[in-house]
């Protein structure tokens, strides 16, 4: 039942060759650049802020961290158990984005920006999230839409991103202080230059 609902969803979502060359192109721009937004973002709430809130972008930003660390090993672990080919590797659909054909489930690109953004609603604001939400789903689409993936690997990701941040909010309660403190230290060692010089924030 759930494959027929996959290769359903999958055939509503996917492009063809009839589909229009400049949306293909956008989906393409999408699925391989568009998740660069989230890290770069990240880094941003570390280095820089009004100098109230860089302590609270920080701890948003190290537990965005331990999320991330769970969920890619959770997602490792998943389509070790679960293996499942891809659609252009079992020769259903259109393929519009070169690929290797390794397993499909779950998506890594959808469990790390479904990560991000569920990252950003907990821990960050609400406007962000629902701005990462939608960058997500853009990613999500776009990777379903060129054939390299099934609708339910990308509902796998967000499964796996919302696990991972109920992790990461547990272990930051009984280890926050320290990985804190660890963290400081070390980025204060190796940006030590551009933080006596005023580039970022102590």
């Amino acid at each position: 039942m759930m494959e027929d609902l996959n290769h359903t969803l999958f055939y509503l979502l996917n492009a063809t060759p009839a589909s229009p060359q400049w949306l293909i192109h956008f989906a393409t721009w999408a699925a391989k650049d568009l998740i660069v937004v989230a890290p770069l973002l990240v880094v941003a709430l570390w280095l820089w802020g009004p100098r109230r809130h860089v302590g609270q972008q920080r701890v948003m930003v190290m537990k965005t961290a331990l999320a991330l660390i769970f969920s890619v090993a959770l997602s490792w672990t998943l389509g070790q158990l679960f293996p499942h080919d891809r659609p252009f590797v079992e020769g259903v659909g259109y393929n519009f984005l070169h690929h290797a054909p390794d397993y499909s489930y779950p998506s890594d690109h959808g469990t790390v920006i479904f990560t991000f953004a569920l990252a950003f609603l907990c821990w960050h604001r609400l406007w962000s999230g629902v701005l990462m939400g939608a960058v997500a789903l853009l990613v999500a689409w776009s990777r379903v839409y060129l054939g390299v993936h099934w609708p339910l690997d990308m509902l796998g990701g967000l499964l796996v991103g919302m696990v991972a941040c109920l992790a990461a909010q547990m272990c930051w309660h009984h280890a926050g202080a320290f990985i804190a403190q660890l963290a400081l230290r070390a980025y204060r060692i190796c940006f030590a230059l551009p933080i006596r010089k005023g580039w970022v924030r102590d």
